[in-house]
């Protein structure tokens, strides 16, 4: 993992860099590729502050922490961050397994910073699987009058082709179908 230590207010100490570097490697092994953590300390008066960015493929997790030792604020960073990725991992796993209720009710309650919850929606795109069936136009549109979506996927029993009827917004009904 490359990582970056810069201070704010506070003399460089290799004894620090060594220690962040050292609690960082820990995460080599849960990552999945390279990462980059960007690692800032300072001091504001009595408050030693640990702040980490840590960027890997599409995973970006920022952190902040504040204590009366910067020892104890590394270990509480670093427990913060090592728990962003251990949801993350699981968030991937569930996703991947088709359990969708899961994702869908996390997603109601971010633990993640703000900035870093909007990247990982942006970078993800839920995949659905469904099963249709051969139907004519009209039957497709007694199922989606009859379902809560806003759109319904059929094979047309006429051209033996898939087509999408969906809902538009002034309440007419649109059909998607292949050219050809």
């Amino acid at each position: 993992m490359q990582t970056i230590v810069t201070f704010k207010k506070i003399d460089p100490s290799s004894s620090l860099k060594a220690y962040v570097r050292k609690k960082l490697d820990k995460f080599d092994k849960m990552l999945d590729s390279p990462a980059e953590a960007h690692v800032v300390l300072s001091v504001e008066k009595i408050r030693h502050i640990a702040e980490i960015t840590l960027t890997c493929d599409r995973l970006k997790i920022r952190a902040k922490e504040n204590s009366e030792s910067m020892y104890s604020s590394i270990d509480t960073l670093m427990d913060k961050v090592k728990s962003q990725i251990k949801k993350n991992k699981e968030k991937i796993k569930r996703h991947m397994s088709g359990n969708k209720q899961s994702i869908k009710n996390e997603s109601a309650q971010p633990d993640f910073d703000e900035r870093s919850s909007e990247n990982l929606m942006t970078d993800q795109i839920i995949i659905e699987t469904i099963d249709y069936k051969p139907m004519d136009i009209e039957d497709a549109v007694i199922e989606l009058d009859s379902s809560k979506q806003s759109f319904f996927v059929f094979n047309n029993a006429r051209t033996q082709q898939l087509n999408v009827l969906y809902k538009h917004n002034n309440g007419k009904l649109g059909l998607i179908q292949p050219r050809g």
